[in-house]
């Protein structure tokens, strides 16, 4: 019998995270894999395993499906790593782990590229109409496994297995400073799902109120202009504080966490949230949406509504004990002395 990796589109954020974990667990019953020519494995040492890579095209990405189903055989399992079935029958088992949550929501995708519309779209439907071609799906917590169920109408088992890279605990020879540098972090690429325009304007309602909490992102330099245009005018119209440190390193990252005072996390939608179990390692406090991926993994300490700036602005300050009163209902005479002032 012989582990084959199918990992095809896995080139960045956490399912590389993820994929990086899997390899270097090596020498293991993976005997073979193919993997995106784009993902940056670093300096793995794989042993004896046979590795292909696969271009970011149509054709190549074909190629590589067929090139599977050529190279199985009865006694083997396939563990197709980046989310989808496979797109020819085979002759053996078939594990899909599915870690995009996007591909099992109805949410719309508005705010992504047409590019990024197209493909997400098309892998719905591949992992809708392909779903009998797997053996058993895998997921990372339990709402993921409700919402695949849900979703798909399965019979075929699902499994909830949460596994995180041993780069996610607290390094050993890190102190955490007297003094924080940031009020809040947040660890996460610029996609349209990881919701920071609205955590943006929460920044800004903060400084209507008084309130500037420093806050530090990690977006890639360049990847995401229209971002980087809100941060910069933010800072220049409003004063507010907040930094992009970049796209940081493991190493980096788990710095930045000994720096801030606490994690802000309003993604709308996730598999897991990697940088949640993270932040709780480190003993960072946790605002974020209240959302099922949040509680299946941490107890945070502030919840809001992620697609409400007002409400991600209003948790920000109660963590922060600054709270406003809420508005004081009066009476309807009250109500008339307003109309006839």
């Amino acid at each position: 019998m012989r582990l084959l990796l199918h990992a095809p589109n896995v080139n960045s954020g956490g399912g590389l995270q993820l994929l990086r974990a899997i390899l270097a667990v090596v020498p293991s019953p993976i005997s073979w894999a193919q993997l995106d020519k784009r993902a940056d494995i670093g300096g793995l040492l794989l042993g004896n395993l046979r590795i292909r890579f696969v271009r970011n095209t149509v054709w190549s990405r074909l190629a590589a499906e067929w090139r599977l189903r050529t190279q199985c055989g009865a006694d083997d399992i396939v563990l197709c790593f980046h989310g989808l079935p496979p797109i020819f029958t085979l002759p053996c088992k078939v594990v899909v782990f599915v870690q995009n949550r996007l591909l099992l929501e109805d949410s719309p995708l508005d705010n992504y590229p047409l590019r990024i519309r197209i493909r997400i779209t098309a892998e719905r439907w591949l992992l809708a109409n392909l779903r009998g071609r797997s053996s058993r799906y895998v997921v990372q917590t339990p709402s993921m496994a409700a919402v695949l169920q849900h979703r798909l109408g399965l019979a075929i088992p699902v499994v909830v297995s949460p596994f995180i890279p041993e780069a996610a605990a607290p390094g050993q020879d890190l102190a955490k400073g007297g003094e924080d540098s940031f009020d809040f972090v947040y660890v996460a690429s610029g996609e349209a799902h990881k919701n920071h325009i609205n955590l943006l304007e929460a920044w800004r309602i903060l400084a209507e109120y008084g309130h500037r909490p420093s806050l530090a992102l990690t977006l890639g330099t360049g990847a995401n202009p229209r971002l980087e245009k809100k941060i910069a005018q933010l800072v220049r119209d409003e004063q507010v504080a907040v930094s992009n440190c970049g796209a940081l390193t493991t190493v980096q990252v788990d710095e930045l966490y000994h720096r801030a005072r606490a994690l802000i996390y309003p993604s709308a939608v996730e598999s897991l949230g990697l940088p949640l179990i993270e932040a709780s390692r480190h003993g960072l406090p946790i605002v974020a949406s209240e959302k099922d991926y949040v509680r299946d993994i941490v107890t945070p300490v502030q919840t809001f509504d992620p697609d409400s700036p007002l409400s991600i602005a209003r948790a920000v300050m109660r963590f922060m004990g600054v709270s406003k009163a809420p508005t004081e209902v009066g009476t309807a005479d009250d109500f008339l002395s307003d109309v006839v002032r």
